[in-house]
């Protein structure tokens, strides 16, 4: 007998920044969770223990074509404007060449930053036992 994973799904049209899609992740995927509210601690929750089936579990995001376009390169732009204000000295020329190049329109954005990270846990990344899967819809 197959089990079906549970999904837990996100809705693109109900966020458009970094810090609205931590709120939809918390009220969405983990409810009632304590968690850092950042990339590395997104990345955790993946893995499992705050909430999220120990199976793991299949990430719908929903109108993520809105997500695309809200989290692309002027939110790029502004969180890593906020990322050089609070980083490390020693990571801020890395920063400014990401913010550089973010505003010429190049290089990933927050949009990809999120779908790679989940992309990790999927069938073929790197933290593949974690047993996610991923759909864009």
């Amino acid at each position: 007998m197959i089990v079906s994973k549970q999904e837990l799904r996100i809705d693109g049209a109900e966020f458009s920044t970094l810090e609205e899609f931590y709120d939809q992740v918390c009220l969405r995927i983990i409810p009632g969770a304590e968690w850092g509210r950042n990339l590395d601690a997104f990345n955790d929750i993946l893995r499992g223990g705050f909430g999220t089936p120990a199976e793991g579990f299949v990430f719908c995001w929903d109108n993520h074509e809105i997500s695309k376009q809200n989290l692309g390169y002027d939110e790029t732009i502004r969180q890593l404007q906020k990322r050089l204000k609070r980083c490390h000295p020693s990571n801020i020329p890395s920063v400014e060449n990401y913010l550089a190049e973010a505003l010429r329109h190049e290089g990933p954005t927050v949009f990809d930053w999120l779908v790679g990270i989940i992309r990790c846990h999927c069938p073929g990344g790197s933290e593949a036992t974690d047993g996610i899967e991923l759909i864009l819809r």
